[in-house]
C-alpha cells in the first residue's frame, strides 16, 4: 500500500514538473502599419504565449531615438518588455531566456532582417543569424547564435551551453 501511495505521488509530481506553462508576458511591440514581417513576428510572439499590445505608428525613428537604441542594432520593429528593449526579429526563447536571467543590458537585438528568423520566413532560405545583447553605449556582445544545418534547420550554438 505505502509503496502504491509513494508512486501515485511521484507520478503527480513528474507530471506537474512537465506540464508547467510558461507564464504569458506582456509586449508593447512598436511597428510601421504597413509592416508585415512585425506583424509575422507578433504571431511568432504569441504562438509562444506572450500578450502583445501592438503599437502602429508612422514614425519608428522616434520610437528608436526614445529608447536611446544604439545604431548598429536596429532592425525593422522595437519592442519593451520589463524594462528591456527587444529589436527585431528575436526568437521568443531568447526573450524568455533574458527575462529569467535579467542580464544588466538594455535589451536584445537581431539587427537588420535576417531571412529565417521570426517572422523572416520565405521558403526554404535560411540565414545564419546572431541575436546580440546590447548596453545604452552601444556595446554589445553575443547573446546566441543560431546555424543553419544540413537539414536546413536551426541549431542555437549559445544557449545550450548556458543550461
Amino acid at each position: 500500500m505505502k509503496n502504491s501511495l509513494l508512486l501515485v505521488l511521484l507520478s503527480l509530481f513528474s507530471l506537474n514538473a512537465w506540464s508547467v506553462e510558461p507564464v504569458q508576458t506582456e509586449i508593447k511591440v512598436y511597428r510601421s502599419p504597413t509592416c508585415q514581417c512585425c506583424h509575422k513576428w507578433i504571431n511568432h510572439l504569441e504562438e509562444n504565449k506572450f500578450t502583445v499590445i501592438d503599437m502602429l505608428t508612422n514614425n519608428m525613428a522616434s520610437v528608436k531615438d526614445a529608447v536611446e537604441l544604439p545604431r548598429k542594432m536596429t532592425s525593422c520593429h522595437t519592442a519593451i518588455i520589463d524594462g528591456y528593449i527587444i529589436e527585431g526579429h528575436v526568437p521568443a526563447n531568447d526573450i524568455r531566456r533574458l527575462l529569467a536571467d535579467k542580464p544588466n543590458v538594455a535589451g536584445l537585438s537581431v539587427p537588420q532582417m535576417p531571412v529565417g528568423t521570426p517572422g523572416m520566413e520565405m521558403g526554404e532560405r535560411k540565414d545564419n543569424f546572431i541575436v546580440f545583447q546590447f548596453d545604452k553605449n552601444g556595446q554589445y556582445s553575443v547573446f546566441n547564435q543560431y546555424e543553419v544545418d544540413e537539414h536546413n534547420h536551426y541549431h542555437n550554438q549559445l544557449s545550450i551551453e548556458h543550461h
